[in-house]
């Protein structure tokens, strides 16, 4: 997204620094390249704090309450928190900028670590519940943050610049889980309950990439994306690009359904199996080295597969992509389903495939969410979509601990399965629709 000024009236309704990004092809490309630095190392920390509530959370609720019909609920909190964060951050973002939403988010999710730690010292079930709502935030920041990677990308640049800023999230997110052992050590020495120790290492995590974000990423990309789109409207250039962003409401309407289906769908699935794996695994024997184990290959392949599913997103089309995440979430289901459960390699090939399966379509389905809106309201949209994703996670982590309790673990790996075979159709009718 490069262009120009060349209109006098235009110079005197933009604040001078904001023109002279306007005005320059080169600033515009080296913002664009020092915003994805920004939220490359923000989502390495950011990675790091999303460890404890997916390894442990259901856990320390198991404990606390005794039962696994409502393990999967800390899962549900947390997504749900994230859905009420999501909302926030992108009408903020919409405000106030990138900067201001995203820095928030991973603010208060560190906040809500704190209030989880304190929680499993005076054993209140009410202030984890809280907590988990408040540390679902960070979740919805570190999602949301490669979108401000795609602000000031190009058409053929936006599924690779979302999938920069994700895979930075891998290094965080691998280490996370494997430490899980190493804090719960560290917790107990300093008095804490050794579940909660990975939340220790999450809230510090939070609040130092929501510090990154608040310091660093100025100016704000989508402050002048927006500048440079409508700059483009007023200088003709890129008109297709324009007019099917603000002339045909059918094709936006179109895209984000699509967009956001996909992404529903690939988040139901992937929450719901790896919400009960831990407890699977517990059940069966193993430790908590052994599920952070697990869990860390997992998240690695959530995020690491980033490194050449935005290139070919790009390259062979949305959909096409979106047809392949179906697929290798299907395999992960019945990987899941049938393998052992004292096989820790078939247990990490089910949770690798999710991962692959949830990346494929996390990427797809955002770079079909960018292309279909302008950035007057991409954030606040983007922010919506993700409620939904968010929202679709809460009820995969609540009815998963149901299933589980009342059939198996089996049983709720197939149902994951089955599930992700909805995504085929609604490829063939998003394509039936542009033929028409």
């Amino acid at each position: 997204m490069t262009i120009k000024a060349r209109d006098s009236f235009q110079s005197k309704q933009q604040p001078i620094w904001l023109q002279d990004y306007i005005d320059s092809p080169n600033k515009q490309k080296q913002l664009y390249k020092k915003t994805l630095r920004v939220v490359v190392f923000s989502q390495i920390l950011g990675g790091a704090g999303l460890a404890a509530g997916i390894t442990v959370g259901a856990l320390i609720a198991q404990d606390m309450l005794g039962t696994d019909s409502v393990s999967g609920i800390p899962t549900a909190l947390l997504t749900l928190g994230s859905a009420g964060a999501a909302w926030l951050i992108g009408r903020s973002s919409q405000r106030f900028g990138r900067r201001a939403g995203l820095a928030g988010g991973f603010l208060a999710g560190g906040l809500g670590a704190i209030g989880i730690i304190m929680a499993t010292l005076i054993n209140s079930i009410t202030l984890l519940f809280i907590s988990l709502l408040i540390y679902g935030s960070g979740t919805a920041s570190n999602l949301q943050a490669r979108y401000a990677g795609t602000d000031l990308a190009t058409t053929k640049q936006r599924a690779t610049a979302a999938s920069t800023a994700m895979v930075s999230t891998t290094f965080g997110a691998v280490a996370g889980p494997n430490l899980v052992n190493v804090m719960g050590e560290f917790a107990d020495s300093i008095g804490v309950p050794t579940l909660a120790g990975p939340f220790i290492l999450s809230g510090t995590a939070f609040i130092l990439a929501g510090l990154v974000l608040l310091i660093f990423l100025r100016p704000d990309p989508l402050v002048v994306s927006t500048a440079l789109a409508n700059a483009q409207k007023n200088y003709d250039t890129d008109a297709v690009d324009i007019e099917s962003h603000q002339g045909s409401s059918t094709i936006n309407k179109r895209g984000t359904v699509v967009g956001a289906t996909i992404m529903v769908l690939t988040q139901l699935v992937m929450v719901a199996i790896m919400t009960m794996t831990p407890i699977h695994m517990e059940h069966h024997g193993h430790g908590l080295k052994e599920v952070g184990l697990v869990i860390g290959f997992h998240i690695g392949a959530m995020y690491l597969p980033s490194l050449v599913t935005g290139i070919l997103v790009d390259k062979i089309g949305r959909m096409a992509m979106a047809i392949v995440s179906g697929a290798t979430l299907l395999a992960s289901g019945i990987v899941a389903a049938f393998a052992p459960a004292d096989s820790m390699i078939l247990l990490i090939l089910a949770l690798v495939l999710l991962g692959m399966g949830w990346n494929f379509g996390l990427i797809s389905g955002t770079a079909l969410i960018i292309d279909a809106t302008h950035p007057s309201i991409r954030a606040k949209t983007q922010g919506s979509v993700d409620v939904l994703v968010a929202l679709s996670g809460a009820s995969g982590g609540a009815l998963s601990g149901m299933v589980v309790a009342h059939s198996s673990y089996a049983a709720l790996s197939i149902s994951g399965a089955v599930l992700s075979l909805l995504l085929i159709p609604v490829v063939v009718w998003s394509r039936k629709s542009q033929t028409k």
